[in-house]
């Protein structure tokens, strides 16, 4: 139930607390506390995190609750350190690193926690294991009324529980595409010589950004009936219009300068993971086109650098003879591979030759998980799945689905690995 609030932009927002009028301060006063503790990729990046905390004091208006995924390619790039700003900055933060999935299922109502999880990677990679509750809670918790059903209580009745609550997800390299569809995006890199943070300190750190967090919720927690009945104009539309709306609506409590900065940064960020999404098909396709030329050299161990440019830059179907100023090169080729991890080295050839070469090997890994051979066939069902075929017994569920079942307990059949 959204609780009413003040109408106008003038009204005090609670004893003590900011007016409306004054929002505008406080999220700058956030966004320079934030901006001194982290560096963020960008300066849109800065104001859509100062917009993400700030709407997640007012989760019970809303109709869609963002992720906000903060990911890096490796470690050190500072997406533990956003997570302790978020746990003293977000509305009732709750960690859930190692929260059992049935303690998130009965905390969240409707007055939801802000989830923040650390090493997300763990939960949605091979490993993930009994997390799979955990996941499926991330992954219909996005929109209001998605509840998980479970059998519940000693009459073993069927229980709504609500997955309903914004949540913030660190992790190394991209989360799943049903996770980074829904979310405002930060793709931290290692900080460069001279960029310079205030060091995280419970005594001194801890203080400040509480004092910012009880701000926000004077100002915002009135005002949840006001944000539950705006609709504001957005510059981005579909999913995306659905993920910032919550950021938008909170610019356009505040006034001043956000409403124009938040529009700003969602437009900038969506373009940046448009052209990421891009990219990442075009390297794909790059894993496809090197395995044809490698067939077609009969699976060789080995190709010479200039012999696999040349393969590729001749197809003319292909994008690589127009790829950068003068066609793909060593340079680029290295570069496009690289977060592969497959990179050149001295090959030497059966004649006895040395040259920086592509190792066949080196693909494998990448080809299996990026591009798999459609002609390949299938593996094998094992007795477990031949014996539900012949009972006429339906499969088991894909992984990440929301099994039927108490929450942290038995959960029906688990997807098979």
């Amino acid at each position: 139930m959204v609780p009413d609030g003040g109408s106008g932009t003038g009204d005090r927002a609670g004893t003590g607390g900011e007016t409306a009028d004054e929002g505008a301060a406080l999220l700058d006063d956030l966004h320079a506390a934030i901006g001194r503790y982290v560096v963020l990729p960008s300066g849109e990046a800065l104001t859509a995190v100062t917009l993400w905390v700030a709407a997640s004091h007012i989760q019970p208006a809303l109709q869609h609750a963002p992720r906000l995924t903060v990911v890096g390619p490796t470690k050190g790039c500072g997406k533990s350190r956003v997570l302790d700003v978020l746990h003293e900055t977000v509305s009732r933060p709750m960690m859930t690193v190692n929260t059992s999935p049935a303690v998130v299922f009965r905390i969240i109502g409707e007055d939801p926690p802000t989830l923040l999880v650390d090493e997300a990677d763990t939960i949605f990679g091979p490993k993930a294991g009994d997390k799979e509750d955990l996941r499926g809670l991330l992954n219909a918790g996005h929109q209001r009324n998605r509840p998980a059903w479970r059998i519940s209580g000693p009459e073993h009745k069927p229980t709504a529980f609500p997955t309903f609550a914004m949540a913030a997800l660190a992790g190394i390299g991209d989360l799943p595409d049903t996770i980074m569809d829904r979310a405002v995006v930060l793709r931290m890199q290692k900080r460069k010589p001279g960029e310079k943070v205030a060091p995280f300190r419970s005594r001194h750190s801890v203080p400040e950004l509480n004092a910012l967090r009880d701000r926000l919720a004077a100002w915002l927690t009135p005002l949840r009936g006001t944000a539950h009945r705006l609709v504001p104009p957005m510059p981005v539309e579909d999913r995306a219009a659905d993920t910032w709306e919550p950021l938008v609506i909170v610019a356009d409590l505040a006034g001043g300068h956000w409403p124009v900065q938040a529009r700003a940064a969602c437009l900038a960020m969506t373009r940046n993971e448009v052209v990421h999404d891009e990219q990442t098909t075009l390297k794909t396709r790059l894993l496809r086109d090197i395995r044809r030329v490698f067939e077609h050299q009969g699976d060789t161990e080995a190709l010479r650098s200039h012999d696999l440019l040349a393969a590729l830059v001749q197809d003319a179907e292909a994008p690589w003879g127009e790829y950068g100023t003068k066609g793909l090169n060593a340079y680029h080729l290295a570069n496009l591979l690289r977060d592969f991890g497959i990179s050149p080295a001295n090959h030497r050839f059966e004649n006895g030759r040395q040259a920086k070469a592509y190792a066949r090997n080196q693909f494998l890994d990448a080809w299996a998980r990026y591009c798999p051979d459609p002609a390949q066939p299938a593996p094998a069902a094992n007795e477990a799945t031949l014996a539900r075929r012949a009972q006429g017994k339906p499969p088991a569920p894909p992984s990440g689905t929301l099994p039927i079942g108490p929450p942290g307990g038995p959960a029906g059949p688990r997807s098979t690995r």
